[in-house]
């Protein structure tokens, strides 16, 4: 979930939900690859999201709309 607004407002919406691309060396160096608005993946400072849980029935119900 993408925690503050800043200067990437063309590409991220704030409070919305992002799937997240497993990146151990992006992790390493306190990155997350993102898939953003535009449908591709970008690295962005860790610090501008939540990450939360999900119910496994609603992480299931969104992974078949993705």
């Amino acid at each position: 979930m993408e925690a503050e607004e800043h200067w990437y407002e063309a590409s991220l919406e704030p409070r919305k939900l992002y799937e997240l691309i497993d990146d151990p060396q992006a992790r390493a160096v306190g990155m997350l690859r993102v898939i953003d608005e535009s449908g591709e993946d970008y690295l962005f400072p860790e610090q501008l999201f939540v990450r939360i849980t999900l119910p496994e029935s609603l992480e299931k119900q969104l992974s078949e709309v993705a």
